[in-house]
Formats: structure tokens, C-alpha cells, sequence
């Protein structure tokens, strides 16, 4: 299996060359020249095994160049010796109604961890398989989760540095001091003035810059992704749609072949785009709802085909859908059209007037696959309250808003087996969980607010949360997004 750019370069590469570059270029993404089919049996199969046999199975389908001992050896480094705090790694919470798959039980308390675990041990391998010499420099724009799971995977993996640029108003508080305090002799923090996309935009830039990235591979080094535009990123998401799949099947919810829905907070389009891989592979879902806070634009594409980021950006207490460009839906687009020249010309016209519109023809195909939804602070609050009150289960900002979401579509009358996608500890936004479930919270600071979650939730405070109580700030750097090339520059050791 080879990969090729969404926008048709003609660049062909393997995964393991591809998990190197990161992004085509041309400025496209990678994404494979086909896609692998599955049939029931494999997926009956996965029922017997643990969520990294699971991966083992479900990655090597796509990344052809790793040995089975390769893939076998990253995802037991990834998801093994006790980082994730439930044995199931990805444990599906099955209700009467619904289904909760909870994706935050890594080091750091985010879906983030799932791929962010796994893809340091993709590079670091692929670095080997390939010879490459050159020193690798990650850059990572983060809204919030991507930044700190990020630094933490990446954190003294030989023959790499890693640089996270974040807004400097525009994540949760615990989610600053998770990246502010990180450990690592390779690792770099730095605050954009400005949001989320202007943070995603100044490093999509330096990707582009070809005089910039010369300069720094005469010095020894290349630049790579760890944001979801990294297929190596994607890749490892595509396993849990499955395990949950399987989960299902094992406790005897649904019978092989019987058809599940997945509602998914999406900011990005990498998480909900991993759940369409695993449909076009075989895996039997009628519907990918796509959930968002009231940065709606996905909303707003899905429903009428035309995406607009020209629009007031919010922000929000979800904040890690606080995105006005969804990067990988660019991948959905290249899949459903199979046209690259077609999906460069859009890209081309988001770039230079902020939108584009793909047609009547182009989006009843993504509408068949993909519905749509959205909520707004007050309804998230008001669903977080609902939740606690009618099953004492605590949800994150983000997970709400999926919920509210799942909960219309189900109102619908749509009666097949419905999986909410969690994708944060609710300790992770105590402060807004703690106010929609009505608690007093004034003047108690960060930690007062994770003893009082505590004393409210069957969870306890993750390790890792706790321990920033007593962390020290190492990184304090504060950056225009005109300045984001210096920064990376002086990380490199370039100036």
C-alpha cells in the first residue's frame, strides 16, 4: 500500500516514509491509494483479544511496510506498562440507551493519548526503516489535548524535539499547566497571541515555507507533524471504532452485522474522519454524527455543502472545538470525490477567501454517511446537569455537547445502538462541569476544584492531574504568529 497527497502530486510514498514527512509537498495530506477491506470474520475475531492485539490487527491492514513484529512492538510500548488507568485501554461504558466510549484514560487525560502514545513508536521505528539521518522537529498547533499528549509522547524519544504552539487565552487552565510544566530535555512550549487557527495557519505556513525548511535540512534537521494531518496520527484512531464494535458484540448488545452509530465532538475532523475509515473498511455503522459547540462551521458544511470559516470564532468552554478549519476534511473530500485536482482547487479557494462549496451531488454522498449537530454553552451545561442527574456519570464540556447531540438524532426515531464518543476527563474542565452541576466554586482554586469533582464522581482525580499541583512552570514563551518561524528556529538551534 502506498500514499498519495489529497491534492495529486503525483508523490507516492510508504506509511513509514509518509509518518516521517507528515504532510505532502504539495501542502496536501497523505492517505492511502486504496483502502482495506475487512469481512466479518476479522471483525468476530477481535472480540477474543485485548485493545492492543485489537491494534496489532487493525493497524497492520494499513501500515504494510512495518513487520507484524514492528507493529507489535510499537503498540505494546504505546498502550503497555501501565500509562493507560483501565486495562481495556479504551473501555466502552454500555448504558441502557447508550453507550459511552471513553478514550481519556491515558497519561494525560485526553483522546489525544490514543494516537499520541502510539505515533512516537511509528516514528521512531520508521526513522530506523528508513535511515533517515536528520534530526526530526515536531511541530504540533494545539487547542488544548494535542499539545500536552504530544510533549508527552514525544518527550527524550531519541532522534526527535518537539515544539507545541498554543493559544495563549484559549485553553482551559488545567489544560496550560499540563503543557507549561512538561518535562524533557527535546521538548518546547510556546503561546500564540491569538486562536486556535491562527496557531494551526502559522504552522501550516512553516510546512510551506520551502526556503525556511531547506535551511533547516542543510542543518540537519526536518520538520514533521504530530497534529492530525500526520497520517501516523490518524491511523491508530481508526482502532478504537472497532474495539468498541467489538465490545458490543462481546456483551451481546448487537449481533454480527447489525448496524451501530457513533456521535463524535468534532473540532478537527480527524477523530469522526477515523471512525468513516473504519465504515469504508467494513465495519457496519449507519451513521457518523458529527457533534460541535457553536463554532459550527462542520454544522453548517454538512448541512448546506458550503464551508465558511468567514464567521465570528467563539470561544467556548469545550475549547478544544474551537476551530474554525477542519484540516481532515479535506481527506473525506479526496475519498468521496477520488478527484485531487478538484479538492486542491477548494483547498486553493479556502485559502484565498476563507470558503468553498463542493455541490448538491458531492454533499448527498457525505450526508449519507455523515449527520450533523450542534450545541451551545448553555445547552452543554444543561447536559452535563441531565447526565449527572439521571445516571450520577460525569461528562467532560466536549462530551456533553456529543450527547446532546446523540440525543436528538435518537429522538429522530433512530433506533440502532448509539456510541458517545468521550473524549476528556471532566477533571480535565472542572470549573465549567463543577457550574453546570450547580456547585459553589468561587474562589476555589484549581486543585479545591478537582477535590470537589472528586467528591462527586466515581472516578478519581488521574495521576497526572494531581500531580501539577506541585509541578514547576518550565515554559513561558509568549509569541506573535508572525514570530512562530523564530521560535522554531531558535529551538532547532538555527539562531
Amino acid at each position: 500500500m502506498n500514499y498519495i497527497s489529497t491534492r495529486g502530486n503525483n508523490q507516492k510514498m510508504t506509511s513509514a516514509q509518509a509518518i516521517i514527512a507528515g504532510l505532502a509537498d504539495d501542502g496536501g495530506l497523505f492517505v492511502p491509494d486504496e483502502l482495506p477491506q475487512v469481512d466479518m470474520e476479522f471483525i468476530k475475531g477481535l472480540t477474543k483479544l485485548s485493545y492492543q492485539e485489537r491494534a496489532a490487527r487493525v493497524l497492520g491492514c494499513f501500515l504494510t511496510d512495518y513487520t507484524d513484529e514492528e507493529i507489535k512492538g510499537c503498540v505494546e510500548r504505546a498502550y503497555g506498562g501501565g500509562k493507560f488507568d483501565d486495562a481495556a485501554v479504551a473501555p466502552l461504558n454500555i448504558m441502557e440507551d447508550v453507550s459511552v466510549l471513553e478514550l481519556w484514560h491515558g497519561p494525560t487525560s485526553a483522546f489525544k493519548d490514543m494516537a499520541l502514545q502510539l505515533l512516537p513508536q511509528l516514528l521512531s521505528t520508521a526513522l530506523k526503516k528508513t535511515g533517515e539521518k536528520n534530526q526530526v522537529l515536531i511541530l504540533v498547533a494545539t487547542s488544548g489535548d494535542t499539545g500536552k499528549a504530544a510533549l508527552e509522547g514525544f518527550r527524550d524519544v531519541e532522534q526527535t524535539k518537539i515544539i507545541v504552539f498554543y493559544p495563549e487565552n484559549g485553553v482551559s487552565r488545567i489544560q496550560k499547566l499540563q503543557m507549561v510544566t512538561q518535562q524533557g530535555e527535546n521538548v518546547a512550549v510556546t503561546a500564540v497571541k491569538g486562536n486556535f487557527d491562527d496557531a494551526q495557519s502559522g504552522v501550516k505556513a512553516i510546512f510551506s515555507d520551502r526556503e525556511f525548511n531547506a535551511k533547516l535540512n542543510e542543518a540537519g534537521v526536518s520538520l514533521s507533524s504530530a497534529n492530525s494531518i500526520n497520517w501516523g496520527r490518524l491511523v491508530p484512531q481508526i482502532v478504537y471504532y472497532f474495539s468498541a464494535y467489538a465490545d458490543l458484540l462481546k456483551a451481546g448488545v448487537i449481533r454480527a452485522g447489525d448496524e451501530i452509530s457513533f456521535t463524535v465532538p468534532t473540532g478537527n475532523f480527524g477523530d469522526i474522519l477515523a471512525g468513516y475509515y473504519a465504515l469504508r473498511m467494513g465495519l457496519p455503522v449507519k451513521k457518523l454524527i458529527c457533534a460541535s459547540n457553536t463554532n459550527n462551521v462542520l454544522t453548517d458544511f454538512l448541512t448546506t455543502g458550503v464551508y465558511d470559516r468567514n464567521r465570528d470564532f467563539f470561544k467556548t468552554i469545550s475549547p478544544s472545538m474551537d476551530i474554525l478549519i477542519s484540516s481532515n476534511l479535506e481527506r473525506l473530500l479526496y475519498h468521496v470525490t477520488n478527484d485531487a485536482a478538484q479538492v486542491a482547487e477548494w483547498m486553493k479557494s479556502l485559502a484565498e477567501t476563507g470558503r468553498y462549496d463542493v455541490g448538491a451531488d458531492v454533499l448527498a454522498k457525505i450526508q449519507a454517511t455523515f449527520g450533523c449537530d450542534w450545541a451551545d454553552d448553555q445547552k452543554t451545561m444543561e447536559t452535563i446537569n441531565a447526565v449527572y442527574g439521571e445516571r450520577k456519570y460525569i461528562a467532560d464540556t466536549h462530551t456533553a455537547v456529543a450527547w446532546d447531540s446523540a440525543h436528538k438524532y435518537m429522538l429522530q426515531g433512530n433506533a440502532e445502538p448509539m456510541v458517545v464518543v468521550s473524549t476528556a476527563s471532566p477533571y480535565k474542565f472542572n470549573e465549567s462541569v463543577l457550574t453546570a452541576l450547580g456547585e459553589a466554586i468561587e474562589g476555589m482554586d484549581e486543585f479545591q476544584l478537582l477535590d470537589k469533582l472528586q467528591s462527586m464522581n466515581s472516578f478519581k482525580i488521574p495521576a497526572g492531574l494531581a500531580a501539577l499541583k506541585n509541578a514547576e512552570v518550565r515554559h513561558g514563551n509568549v509569541v506573535e504568529k508572525t514570530a512562530m518561524p523564530q521560535a522554531v528556529a531558535a529551538f532547532a538551534g538555527q539562531n
